[in-house]
């Protein structure tokens, strides 16, 4: 078009062409200066938009496209210090409720179990009916203490937390047993002491005068001075009953540290066996010894360990009454030793209170023997529970 225009006029038309050139050189300039940026922004945005906040760009010698690849490569890095901490932070969660020894279970928005903890998983492993029967039916926000088997306490927490402005669930299971159990001994130590204390100023003052009167031949002559003698022996009597009953809570009380010996377990089951068999005999009931026939050596303190098989065996003749079997067994597999019997069993109202101080499903009874069992193994550090599996059939179990 220049050359028909100005082909008369050659200067004009050279003119008329640098014009042009230059014009084009000046557009393909601005064109790289409006794209660049954008096509820096295009691949910013990607990297952002795969979490890759490692990319950075270049300074380009050019003001306006560095001022945007500054704002750009201080956002990346803030983006980056903030990523690098939250995943530090999730790290240190993570490590800590795997490893803590309270039981925590997160669920998820549909109220099933997202995560779970070693500690949660091994309490829901003894007890699996916990979750479905007590904790579901638990309000959020509120917490209560569970006894289970009549021996290990639970303190069970229910609470939330909001993510990504949905409520999440979170289960807390402490277990307080040591807590409770040391609790309880320093109560019922301090009333023992108490009790024992105003009993023994009470009855030996009283014997002591009853006694010497006892030995004066000339108050009881006629019959019926005999009468009041036989009367005040009786009270002899009933006083010495007195200081057995307290003798026994002073031996709960006074119960020493585990002696611990190299001890055969199988020996002390026979020998606890015959010193139970004429008991056991006037209500038949047999005793089974499923024991292995080398010895089966544990470490622990004899006297103490008798005194808890007697009290066990003893638990199973009154659960049995009359005719029936209590079996003893050790697993060498699991350590473990089972005492089986096929009384009546235990009901479900008073499974949670079996090993409480004086708790009793006698009329007469004390409520010693269980608690007296419980100070014993505790005192070796062994686990134990006591549950009715079927019907006539509760197990005892101690783990050696």
């Amino acid at each position: 078009m220049s050359y028909f225009i100005f082909e008369k006029n050659k200067i004009i038309f050279i003119i008329s062409e640098i014009f042009i050139i230059i014009s084009i050189v000046i557009s393909i300039n601005l064109y790289q200066q409006l794209i660049s940026p954008l096509t820096y922004l295009r691949q910013g945005i990607s990297a952002i938009k795969d979490k890759d906040f490692s990319v950075k760009f270049l300074s380009t010698g050019k003001k306006e496209v560095d001022e945007l690849v500054g704002v750009y490569n201080q956002m990346i890095d803030e983006l980056r210090t903030e990523r690098t901490k939250q995943e530090e932070q999730h790290f240190f969660l993570e490590k800590l409720i795997q490893t803590s020894p309270t039981g925590i279970i997160i669920l998820d928005y549909d109220k099933h179990i997202k995560q779970i903890n070693p500690k949660a998983v091994e309490i829901l492993e003894s007890y699996p009916d916990l979750l479905e029967n007590q904790i579901h039916e638990m309000t959020t926000g509120t917490s209560k203490m569970l006894r289970i088997d009549g021996l290990r306490t639970y303190k069970i927490q229910k609470s939330r937390f909001i993510e990504r402005g949905f409520e999440r669930v979170f289960i807390m299971m402490e277990e307080v047993t040591a807590e409770i159990f040391a609790a309880e001994k320093s109560v019922y130590s301090k009333v023992i002491r108490m009790m024992a204390h105003e009993v023994n100023n009470t009855v030996g003052p009283v014997n002591s005068i009853i006694n010497t009167a006892l030995n004066q031949q000339n108050l009881w002559i006629s019959y019926s001075e005999s009468l009041l003698k036989n009367a005040m022996k009786i009270a002899v009597d009933r006083n010495q009953n007195l200081n057995v009953f307290m003798r026994n809570f002073a031996d709960l009380v006074k119960l020493p540290k585990a002696n611990k010996k190299k001890i055969d377990l199988v020996q002390l089951i026979k020998s606890v066996s015959k010193l139970m068999y004429f008991t056991a005999n006037e209500n038949e009931i047999k005793f089974e010894l499923l024991l292995p026939n080398e010895p089966y050596f544990i470490s622990a303190d004899i006297e103490q360990m008798e005194q808890a098989l007697i009290n066990i065996v003893k638990n199973s003749i009154e659960a049995i009454g009359n005719k029936g079997n209590i079996k003893f067994e050790i697993d060498a597999y699991k350590r473990e030793l089972h005492v089986i019997d096929t009384g009546n069993g235990i009901t479900e109202e008073n499974a949670e209170q079996l090993f409480s101080p004086f708790f009793s499903t006698k009329k007469d009874g004390q409520g010693i023997g269980l608690t007296l069992v419980r100070e014993i193994f505790l005192n070796h550090g062994f686990e134990f529970s006591l549950k009715t599996i079927k019907s006539n059939c509760t197990i005892f179990i101690v783990k050696l």
